[in-house]
């Protein structure tokens, strides 16, 4: 059985609101918007995260969130869009998709402080060399 994502994204889920759609993905509302517009870029075919897709369908992710954010400036005016994609345990639709969501000053969308202090900021050097090691490792 295919997963909801990928029924969602292949037209087969009943009562989706599909705003824009190719051989690739298909964008649709989100069905609990944060705010009006709240749309979704879902791939036809089933990845996880964002290190599984292929470049054709990454392309398309992009291309996409490109299209429907100009759709999005043009239909509700927004003071900004914020776009994010969450991953692994994160996935709550264990499907990839990104959200594309309107934003307005003052709407209550935030992006949260830890709840636990890391010293991330004191150690970009270290985390820069580890990410270097593992692109080249």
């Amino acid at each position: 059985m295919e997963c909801l994502g990928c029924r969602i994204a292949n037209g087969t889920e009943p009562d989706v609101n599909v705003v824009y759609e190719n051989e690739f993905v298909a964008c649709v509302l989100d069905i609990a918007p944060f705010n009006e517009g709240h749309a979704l870029i879902l791939p036809k075919r089933h990845y996880l995260d964002a290190e599984d897709l292929d470049t054709d369908t990454a392309y398309a992710v992009m291309d996409a969130s490109r299209r429907i954010s100009v759709a999005l400036k043009n239909a509700f005016r927004p003071d900004g869009i914020t776009i994010c994609q969450n991953g692994g345990a994160f996935n709550d639709l264990a499907h990839y998709h990104m959200h594309l969501i309107p934003r307005y000053i003052g709407d209550g969308f935030s992006w949260s402080k830890p709840l636990r202090a890391h010293g991330a900021e004191k150690r970009l050097a270290l985390t820069k060399a580890k990410l270097v090691h593992a692109f080249n490792g």
